[in-house]
């Protein structure tokens, strides 16, 4: 079972950037999507962005979009999330996740069925 192990998470100030890491284990796992959720305090989990893998095509949520950026390393079997311009609300525990089933062929912000442990983002205003 592959493992995805996220990092770069931390404390930065309204207006700063950070760059998220998601490191998978394996090379060989079958993926379809990988994605970005996060979940704040008090809320439910919410879809951040994602990448097809076939096809480098990229999709983001409406309250990241122009400020976060997806993007895949293959060589370090890695998938980014740069954050910019990053506001209070984008506080959260952020977690990266695969799309590994190939007989799912729902929206790309739903059937992820391999999780990472997650990493804390805090944006003081």
């Amino acid at each position: 079972q592959v493992q995805l192990v996220e990092s770069g998470g931390g404390l930065v100030q309204a207006g700063g950037s950070l760059r998220l890491s998601c490191a998978a284990s394996t090379r060989t796992f079958t993926r379809y999507f990988m994605g970005w959720f996060r979940q704040a305090p008090g809320k439910e989990r919410e879809f951040v962005s994602a990448i097809r893998w076939s096809t480098d095509y990229t999709y983001y949520a409406d309250p990241v979009k122009g400020r976060f950026t997806i993007s895949r390393d293959n060589s370090k079997n890695t998938v980014y999330l740069q954050m910019n311009s990053l506001k209070p609300e984008d506080t959260a525990v952020y977690y990266c996740a695969a799309r590994t089933n190939p007989s799912y062929s729902g929206a790309y912000y739903a059937g992820y069925d391999v999780w990472g442990q997650g990493t804390q983002v805090t944006v003081s205003s």
